[in-house]
């Protein structure tokens, strides 16, 4: 049996688990917090702390990230997102740990590749994470597409509105600076004049807000542009709509509502993520899975 030590690093948590390559099936999972200092020391011992009770039943590593994996080396279109982490040498830090062949993708990548191979088999598929931020994925001819420099599918940073509030990527007006969980709180505090986070603002909406409902629909509006945009480029066949905003009450049928308006050609076919908070592990285990194989 060929055993992958998977790694999802996120904002919010890392998570490691024990992979059987031919089944795709988790074996043992292990999660922490991620270290509120963003100091590469501290992170590289949470790592460390982590990963070493694994390592001596794993071949290989394969590590789904936040931010752009850049020839093994950790960035970010907003730098900000990652404080002293940014251009941290996440591969050669994990391989210096477990000693083991080391692979990274972002992780809203490996989550797209887990959905296209969960889903009945189709061409061009995109995956859209609508949470904190705005991250996606995308499978082109049955090929999931990572870039030469690690930037394929980071659809958070495609403007939506040339007039819109400044994106810490340097552009205004991206989607995830107008219609993300963080810009939902944000445009939700000024309206009300008082601090609100992103569910708190969808909270008022699903209990009858008309402000908050308005930005909720102002949200999944931008979304649905951004995907009738994307279609008409890429051909897609199905967008799979995932993440904490995404997954929401209502908010996949507003997108569906605002695709409606449009063109057929316009309108690929919408679907809910399947793959729940392991769609990262997964999704790099069998990506780099097969990428050896071949």
């Amino acid at each position: 049996m060929s055993v992958c030590l998977a790694v999802d690093i996120g904002g919010t948590k890392i998570a490691a688990a024990l992979v059987d390559c031919e089944t795709n099936h988790i074996i043992e999972r292990c999660q922490i917090a991620t270290p509120q200092s963003q100091q590469p020391v501290i992170l590289s011992a949470a790592l460390a702390s982590l990963l070493r009770p694994f390592i001596n039943q794993a071949k290989f590593v394969a590590i789904a990230s936040t931010g752009i994996i850049d020839n093994g080396i950790l960035t970010a279109l907003n730098p900000d997102n990652l404080g002293g982490l940014n251009k941290f040498e996440l591969v050669d830090q994990i391989q210096r740990i477990t000693q083991l062949p080391t692979y990274a993708m972002n992780d809203a990548q490996a989550a797209a590749w887990y959905e296209y191979i969960s889903l009945t088999p189709n061409n061009n598929m995109l995956f859209i994470t609508v949470s904190t931020g705005i991250g996606g994925g995308l499978v082109l001819n049955q090929q999931l597409q990572t870039g030469a420099r690690g930037i394929s599918g980071h659809i958070g940073h495609t403007v939506v509105n040339a007039n819109g509030p400044m994106c810490g990527c340097g552009r205004q007006g991206c989607i995830e600076k107008v219609a993300s969980g963080t810009a939902i709180g944000e445009i939700g505090s000024l309206l009300f004049d008082c601090l609100y986070s992103g569910q708190e603002v969808y909270q008022l909406a699903l209990e009858g807000n008309s402000d908050a409902l308005n930005i909720i629909h102002s949200s999944a509006a931008a979304v649905a542009e951004l995907i009738a945009n994307l279609t008409i480029t890429l051909d897609l066949d199905s967008v799979v709509i995932g993440g904490s905003v995404g997954l929401a009450p209502n908010y996949c049928h507003y997108i569906q509502q605002y695709l409606n308006e449009k063109p057929a050609l316009y309108r690929p076919h919408i679907i809910l993520a399947q793959s729940g908070v392991d769609a990262g592990l997964l999704g790099a285990a069998s990506w780099f899975a097969q990428q050896q194989s071949h």
